[in-house]
């Protein structure tokens, strides 16, 4: 018996990094796995590994901060899986930018994919899992919601937004039986990290207590708990796996 027999679980951002490995741990605890990411031929490879492995599971491309893309990429999942009992919403994008040098364009896409994507893709989970009277919402906030970083203001207060989203939401559908959380990361070695320069990477390794970036298992174990019946009692939480990078 898995801790997420019969679920059906979709993972934005599920196709590399944090959210592969999201989708990998569920898939083996169990669920049927939506995997929802940008590219198409690489959601199609990740639900044909989890299928390989034994699980069930399928891919849908989708700009996550499209109403419309949204939409369809639920459907997919919807049809061939059935309804979203656990929603991982995961997919974000980084960078680095003085304020006065960053474009109002920079500014925007940044919100768009990281905080309007949760808005959209919970609004569509919602309904089914308050009908059910069960579910899980789990969103990717990062530990710069709290501390903050030198030209990263766009996506500091992205993250910092997930939080509230998070806090607000959880106060709305906790007496339907849902629960919403937010993991927190600290730097984990995904693309992300690897997209980030030597300097960014040399100067984040000496301010983190523990002396190493996160591995992506450490975040998918957190999300685990957070999805089966063991993570009930979490609500409005968030889950700081950061290395000491802050204590909260």
């Amino acid at each position: 018996m898995g801790k997420l027999d019969g679920r059906v679980a979709l993972v934005t951002g599920g196709a590399s990094g944090i959210g592969l490995e999201i989708a990998t741990v569920f898939a083996r605890a169990g669920a049927a796995v939506g995997v929802v990411d940008l590219d198409q031929a690489k959601c199609d490879a990740t639900g044909a590994t989890l299928r390989e492995a034994g699980g069930k599971a399928i891919g849908a491309a989708a700009d996550v901060g499209d109403e419309a893309a949204v939409k369809r990429a639920f459907a997919m999942v919807v049809g061939d899986l059935g309804e979203i009992d656990i929603l991982v919403n995961n997919a974000g994008v980084s960078g680095t930018v003085a304020l006065l040098d960053m474009s109002t364009e920079t500014w925007d896409q940044m919100i768009r994919v990281n905080l309007r994507s949760m808005f959209l893709c919970t609004r569509e989970a919602l309904p089914a899992m308050k009908r059910k009277g069960w579910g899980r919402i789990i969103n990717t906030a990062s530990q710069l919601a709290h501390k903050g970083a030198p030209e990263m203001t766009h996506y500091a207060a992205s993250k910092a937004g997930v939080v509230g989203f998070t806090r607000s939401l959880a106060y709305e559908v906790a007496r339907d039986g849902i629960t919403v959380n937010a993991l927190a990361p600290g730097p984990i070695d995904t693309p992300l990290i690897a997209g980030q320069s030597a300097d960014w990477n040399a100067r984040k390794l000496a301010e983190l207590p523990i002396g190493r970036f996160g591995r992506v298992a450490e975040v998918a174990g957190a999300a685990l708990l957070l999805a089966s019946d063991e993570g009930s009692y979490f609500l409005g939480s968030t889950l700081n796996m950061n290395g000491g990078d802050v204590m909260v």
